[in-house]
C-alpha cells in the first residue's frame, strides 16, 4: 500500500496509511452512520402512517431493499473483495435504486404524504451505499482491473474466499446488535402494524358479507 505524509499542525514527519484509514472510515463512520438515517425512514413511515395508506405493500418493498443491501454487506464483512463480490456488490446497488423507485411510487400512489424531509432521508439511504461501494472499489483498484478483465488469470476471482484478516468478533456482534436494533426491529415492527390494520380492515368487510347471507336466507 502506497504511503502518504498526513497534512496538518502537529503531524510534521508523520506517514498515513491511507487505505487502513479508509478501511477504518468504513467500518466505524460510514456503515454505523447508515442506521441513523435507516431510523430516521421509519419514523417518518410511522408519522405518516404507513399502515393506513400504503400498508404491507410498501413496507415489504423496504424489507426487499434491506435484503438488496444486506446480503452485499454481509458478505463484504466476511470475504476478500474480489471480482465476485465487487460484482454482487454493483448489482445489490444497482437493484436497490430501481427498488428505490418502486418504493417512492408506491407510497405516492397510495397517497401516503412523503414528506421532504423524508425525501431527504432517502437521498441519504441512496448515497451512501454508492460512497462505500467508490471506497472499496479505490481501496482494491487490482480487482476492479480484475473484474473489467473478467477475472482472468486469477483462480479465486469468481469464488468467495475468506478474509485473511478477519474482522473481531466483537465488531461482528456489535453489527448484528446493531442491525438487529436498529434494522429489524422498527421495520418488523412496521410491517406487522401494517399486516394488523389490513386483517382489521377486512373483518368488518367479512361480517357484513356473513350478515347478508343471513338475511338472503
Amino acid at each position: 500500500m502506497r504511503r502518504y505524509r498526513a497534512v496538518g499542525t502537529g503531524t510534521a514527519g508523520a506517514t498515513v496509511d491511507v487505505g487502513e484509514v479508509t478501511t477504518r472510515y468504513l467500518l466505524y463512520g460510514l456503515l454505523p452512520g447508515w442506521f441513523v438515517p435507516g431510523l430516521a425512514d421509519w419514523a417518518m413511515h410511522r408519522r405518516t402512517r404507513i399502515e393506513e395508506t400504503a400498508g404491507t405493500k410498501e413496507s415489504l418493498i423496504h424489507a426487499l431493499m434491506m435484503t438488496e443491501v444486506g446480503i452485499p454487506i454481509a458478505l463484504t464483512l466476511r470475504y476478500e473483495v474480489n471480482p465476485l463480490l465487487l460484482a454482487v456488490q454493483l448489482g445489490g446497488a444497482a437493484v436497490h435504486e430501481a427498488t428505490a423507485l418502486w418504493d417512492v411510487r408506491t407510497a405516492v400512489d397510495s397517497d401516503r404524504e412523503v414528506k421532504p424531509v423524508e425525501q431527504h432521508i432517502h437521498s441519504f439511504l441512496e448515497s451512501l451505499p454508492f460512497a462505500a461501494l467508490a471506497s472499496l472499489m479505490c481501496l482494491h483498484a487490482d480487482q476492479v482491473a480484475s473484474l473489467l478483465r473478467g477475472g482472468r488469470g486469477d483462480r479465486t476471482a469468481w469464488r468467495l474466499v475468506p478474509r485473511r484478516r478477519p474482522l473481531s468478533r466483537g465488531y461482528l456482534a456489535g453489527v448484528a446488535a446493531a442491525i438487529t436494533t436498529c434494522v429489524l426491529l422498527p421495520y418488523g415492527e412496521e410491517l406487522w402494524r401494517c399486516v394488523r390494520t389490513a386483517r382489521n380492515k377486512q373483518r368488518p368487510a367479512g361480517r357484513e358479507a356473513r350478515g347478508r347471507d343471513r338475511k338472503g336466507q
